[in-house]
């Protein structure tokens, strides 16, 4: 009967009602659920729907792929709404400044962020088409708009892998190699990035080509189809615990409303689901939370499955779980959230016009110091945003600072940034630069903290006054380069160390085979004084190099950089340009490991970082055929984070890198890939563990999480030391405010432990960290250099390329690439 039941209501748009549109299995020439739909195929049909109903649906493409797939945004509305769609948007915008009578709903569906759950884009196709048919009273006065594929890359990448290795027909047992994708699964996009987790830190091409049509619209209702294990039902609003305090009440509430709706259906066709668990609305980058601190009824539908399931499987309790039945599932999430939508238009408009009116928060204003290079970068992504910033105005400015956790008085200057929650955009610059998210419940979902001055490294201040800005000014200031005035006549052209922009740089001159050295330590020249790493670029170097000067200056230009020259080699202090303390830096050939134990998402991080990034040449090297690659033709080997390195690090594999490290290779190895290096036959790092207590004590059952989670750090940032003067920590100061994602700990290295907690550092300044976790890390490595032989071992206990939005942790990685030698 349930069988039945599901089948028609898969067809009941079919046959119900006399239409001229093809549905999806007319136009594919199969029905849905009978096989995948390639990436392609769907977007043909989004062109079908668009020409053959016009008056009713437009197509936009909004941009393309890392592997040039088209990213689409389908509209879908009444004909008389789709004449006016325009002038429905900028009314509906209005409503952000506390004006206009805009009447109708705005919502928002997107399908597939995650490539491997890949029943939702098959759902949105007879959604799209359910609405232009036999629900097509919900558009009387509601615009629906649909993106059909957030992540193309990842979808064709399953789809395609799951159709060469289906048993045909398929097999619904679990065993069979239809359910176990490779290493290189479909989940995340090209550069192997999840980019449910990128709304607020638009580090990957889709998620910023995908915020600009998101902010030409602010939803009223944004929905982020997902799925889940195997074996799990159906989860729908209302979220779990933690909310964000800023979210409203009618956000709340109205996600119980859509809950109870959906609860209607599932309950009348005996499908099981769940509400208010597990899934939270805190961490702000999610397709859900983003919207939501923009005014949306955000939420996240999560149907079981995922890649595993392929187009039927065995669950755990011996059901078969079909394609089809995941379908019906996402369908009917779908039509019911845009039906309650249109009951409820003329509140959604109501209370999206509260949402934007002047908020009371604790912090008026953020005003942020410190290096030219991260305020820019800063405030590109704020522009992304539509975030209003301005500049200080020499004044004296009192609030809570960040680096010593303490209100202080501070200076604003004309270099100061100041960004303030008085504007459009105000709760999500609360949520973005807060010191510290307020948690109503420690059991997250995901990282507890993530305040933007931490993560750009910038000195901040959150003021519970206002702050005047100059916001006539479009920069921190105006073009630093005089590379374009650079001396032909100069012994050498000097630049600073300071920021990632500086990496760029110095690896944009080694791709045009320019030679630079760098400084050891400190020096002054023309009176002027040069921190350690500070680039050095001499004539003599480049007299080989055809339009030297040429090259120089362009690159320079290209990367805003400031180069002084100067005449002489001979310092006013510090060591001359022939020292020993001068060295060159090396133009070193480098290797990436990937496959399994590696982490896909940690190694996507290390490869975008390479290549879209610091835009330098990364050689990966699989795992399956590491054994028979000559290592002694590259200068370093990066291990990233991964699961199961201690097995992997065999006897033999070990022995091999530490000869290759002797004979001068360098290894940089990251987060549990310290793991496969430890031990008697590893290298001198060794864990720490905590002392276990013998006693045990009665434990309730219901309480068993909550004990887990004392041994947890989910997401906490933490102030640790620096040593300033190895190579490792150049560009840096005393203190560096770090990102911890566990309570993984290692003891200080004999020599060359460079950034680390200290004994009474233990406490991060934001985010949850247990009480046991916290007692576990005290007096443990961060960054660290272990010399072996004539090369050099560099330990990342903690990720500074995490998600690729620690922006200040990305210079440490780069003086592991370029300055520690």
């Amino acid at each position: 009967m349930k069988r039945l039941l599901l089948l028609f209501i898969i067809s009941l748009s079919y046959v119900s009602f006399a239409q001229d549109l093809k549905s999806p299995a007319e136009f594919l020439g199969y029905e849905l659920g009978t096989q995948f739909t390639r990436h392609h195929e769907v977007v043909d049909y989004y062109e079908y729907l668009a020409e053959a109903a016009s008056d009713r649906v437009q197509v936009q493409e909004y941009g393309r792929t890392n592997e040039r797939r088209p990213l689409l945004l389908v509209y879908l509305s009444s004909q008389e709404n789709m004449a006016d769609l325009e002038n429905i948007r900028q009314a509906h915008l209005e409503n952000t400044e506390g004006k206009g009578n805009a009447s109708q709903a705005i919502v928002w569906l997107s399908y597939n962020v995650h490539g491997n759950e890949s029943v939702s884009t098959e759902a949105s196709m007879l959604t799209a088409y359910t609405l232009l048919t036999d629900k097509s009273d919900y558009l009387e006065n509601t615009v629906v708009l649909i993106d059909p594929c957030i992540n193309p890359d990842g979808r064709d990448r399953y789809v395609n892998w799951y159709h060469q290795f289906k048993n045909s027909p398929n097999n619904v047992d679990p065993n069979s190699k239809e359910h176990h994708e490779p290493w290189l699964n479909g989940r995340p996009n090209h550069y192997m990035f999840d980019l449910n987790r990128d709304w607020a830190w638009l580090t990957q091409v889709e998620s910023r080509q995908r915020i600009k049509m998101f902010n030409q619209w602010l939803p009223h209702v944004h929905v982020d189809f997902h799925e889940q294990g195997v074996d799990a039902p159906y989860y729908f609003a209302p979220a779990a615990e933690p909310f964000h305090e800023v979210i409203t009440d009618f956000q709340r509430d109205f996600q119980v409303s859509i809950g109870k709706n959906h609860a209607k259906y599932f309950d009348a066709n005996g499908w099981f689901y769940f509400t208010k668990e597990i899934f939270d609305l805190l961490y702000p980058s999610y397709g859900d939370t983003y919207p939501t601190y923009n005014g949306s009824i955000g939420m996240t539908y999560e149907q079981g499955g995922s890649g595993r399931a392929g187009l039927g499987i065995l669950t755990g309790i011996g059901d078969t779980l079909t394609l089809q039945d995941r379908i019906a599932h996402h369908f009917t999430t779908g039509l019911s959230t845009v039906e309650i939508s249109s009951q409820n238009a003329e509140q959604l408009n109501s209370e999206f016009k509260k949402f934007y009116r002047d908020k009371d928060y604790n912090y008026k204003s953020y005003v942020l110091n410190g290096d030219v290079d991260k305020i820019k970068a800063l405030t590109r992504l704020l522009e992304q945003h539509e975030i209003e910033y301005g500049w200080g105005k020499n004044e004296n400015v009192r609030g809570y600072d960040y680096r010593t956790s303490k209100n202080t008085n501070s200076k604003t200057t004309e270099e100061s940034l100041v960004i303030s929650t008085d504007q459009k955009k105000g709760t999500l610059v609360k949520v973005l630069f807060e010191p510290d998210a307020k948690l109503s419940d420690s059991l997250t979902y995901d990282i507890t903290a993530w305040s933007l001055p931490y993560a750009y490294g910038l000195d901040a201040l959150a003021s519970e006054n206002s702050v005047d800005t100059d916001t006539g000014r479009s920069d921190t200031s105006e073009n630093r380069t005089a590379a374009s005035n650079l001396s032909p006549d100069a012994y050498a052209y000097l630049t600073d160390w300071n920021s990632f922009n500086d990496a760029q740089f110095l690896a944009a001159l080694q791709r045009h085979d320019i030679r630079v050295r760098h400084a050891n330590k400190p020096f002054t020249m023309d009176a002027v004084d040069y921190g350690r790493g500070s680039l050095i670029i001499t004539r003599a170097d480049n007299q080989n190099n055809p339009d030297f000067l040429k090259k120089l200056s362009q690159i320079a230009s290209n990367h805003d950089v400031l180069l002084t020259g100067t005449n002489t080699g001979f310092v006013e202090g510090g060591k001359d340009f022939g020292s020993g303390s001068v060295a060159m830096v090396p133009k070193n050939k480098i290797a990436l490991l990937s496959g399994e134990p590696t982490s896909t998402l940690r190694f996507g991080e290390i490869w975008h970082f390479f290549e879209q990034q610091l835009q330098y040449p990364v050689t990966v090297i699989d795992t399956e055929y590491m054994n028979g690659v000559e290592l002694s033709k590259y200068d370093i080997l990066v291990l990233p984070d991964g699961y199961g390195y201690v097995d992997f690090m065999d006897a033999d594999k070990l022995e091999s890198l530490k000869e290759w490290v002797g004979h001068g290779g360098k290894l940089i190895a990251m987060g549990d890939a310290l793991e496969g290096l430890t031990g008697e036959k590893g290298f001198a790092l060794k864990a720490k563990e905590m002392e276990k207590d013998s006693t045990i004590d009665p434990q309730i059952y219901d309480d068993s999480e909550r004990e887990r989670i004392k041994q947890a750090i989910t997401g906490a940032i933490f102030k640790t030391k620096v040593d300033t003067t190895h190579p490792l920590a150049f560009g840096y100061d005393d203190t560096y405010f770090s990102l911890k994602l566990g309570d993984r700990a290692y003891g200080y290295l004999e020599g060359g432990t460079v950034v680390y907690l200290e004994a009474d550092s233990t406490k991060p300044v934001a985010g949850f960290a247990g009480s046991e976790a916290q007692k576990k890390i005290g007096e443990t490595l961060v960054f660290g250099v272990e010399s072996h032989g004539d090369g050099q071992v560099i330990y990342m206990v903690d990720n500074p390329l995490f998600r690729g939005f620690w922006e200040n942790g990305k210079l440490f990685f780069a003086n592991a690439l370029f300055m520690v030698d």
